[in-house]
Formats: C-alpha cells, structure tokens, sequence
C-alpha cells in the first residue's frame, strides 16, 4: 500500500467514529474487541505491542465450545475463526486505533477465506464487535475503506457475533516463546516491524 493510500486507509476508518456516540463509565478503564485475521499467532505478536493493549489472548471466536480446540479448528468444518482476544485501554488506545492497525498492518483485509500461507475459512477476515458501538464503527470503517478503493480489491471483512475460547497454551505468546520459527520469521515479524514503522504512537515495546 502506497503512503496516499495508507493515510486515505487511516482516514476513512477514523471517519467511521463521526456519527457514533461511544460512552464508557468513568470507572471502565479496560475494553475488550475481538478481531479475526488469519493464523492468531501473527495477530498476538502484532496487538501485543500496541501501546494501551493490557492483554492478548489467542482463540477461538464463533462456533461451539465442544469443537473449540486447534485439531477440531483445523478440520474448517466447525465454523470458528482464529482470532485475538484484546483488553485495551480506552484512554490510551480507542477502538478505531485498533481497527487502523487491524486493516493497515496485521493482516490483508482483501483475502477470502485464507491469509498469507494459511487457507480455509477458520483464517477468514472477521470482527466480532463486544457492543453496538463497536459493530457500528467496524461496519462503518468497512464501508468507507471500500468506498474510498484504498485496496486494489475489495475488503471481505465480515462482522460475525459468537463466542470467544481461548486456545490451548502452546499457542498463547508464540511468537514471544518461539522468535526464529521460521513461520514467525516470514510471516510475522515483517508485521510488527511495520506496526513500528507505520504507527510509531502507538508502539510500545
């Protein structure tokens, strides 16, 4: 993506906040959003090195809890997606930061049903919004990011409703415990080297 085209990206999706009133309690100093991209390993690395991220957990979101394990998964009969579990804070990192890095650096929003190596609909592109603000605001930021072709394909991002389940431990901080995975190496480090790079504000080793 050109750097016109990543600022229109970036533009288009902080527009998708305009007409959305989101109102936290004062006490409410953490938030939750759980995002879909491909393999969560990659997801993790990246949103773990957000600035304002408290947590990020690997797992399941949709589906059933019965078949909500990686051998189930990875027959792409269940209908889970792999995804990130976030705890965020609000006052230093909102939704739509999220969703910026979510769309311009954690993964191609273009890729149906696949990301990178991995194919099948457990690595589609999905949002699973926690409120009503934050379904109106992805749906918005989806619209306005195909509107503006910032993408020299269509976005394919869905917002789904379902479940989360955390993943089994050997998959919690992969790319923390595992840095020279070759997986890691090719496909995730080049991602939270642009998260650096690209949103330097929002970095935090």
């Amino acid at each position: 993506m050109s750097r016109k085209n990543l600022s229109l990206a970036i533009a288009a999706i902080a527009a998708a906040t305009a007409s959305v009133v989101v109102s936290s309690p004062a006490h409410a100093a953490t938030e939750t959003a759980v995002l879909a991209g491909g393999c969560f390993w990659g997801m993790e690395a990246v949103f773990e090195h957000v600035k304002g991220v408290k947590d990020v957990l690997s797992g399941y979101a949709g589906g059933t809890a019965a078949t909500a394990n990686y051998g189930d998964v990875s027959s792409e009969r269940t209908g889970h997606a792999e995804a990130v579990k976030i705890s965020f804070d609000p006052s230093k990192v909102s939704y739509t930061d999220l969703l910026k890095i979510y769309f311009t650096v954690a993964h191609d929003p273009t890729q149906l049903n696949r990301q990178s190596p991995d194919t099948g609909p457990s690595y589609r592109s999905a949002i699973f919004p926690q409120t009503a603000a934050q379904k109106t605001i992805a749906a918005t930021a989806i619209a306005n990011l195909n509107r503006s072709h910032v993408f020299r394909k269509p976005v394919v991002t869905k917002i789904e409703s379902g479940g989360f389940y955390p993943a089994e431990t050997e998959h919690q901080d992969f790319a923390e415990k595992h840095p020279y995975h070759p997986y890691i190496v090719v496909n995730d480090k080049p991602k939270v080297a642009k998260l650096k790079r690209t949103y330097p504000q929002f970095w935090g080793a």
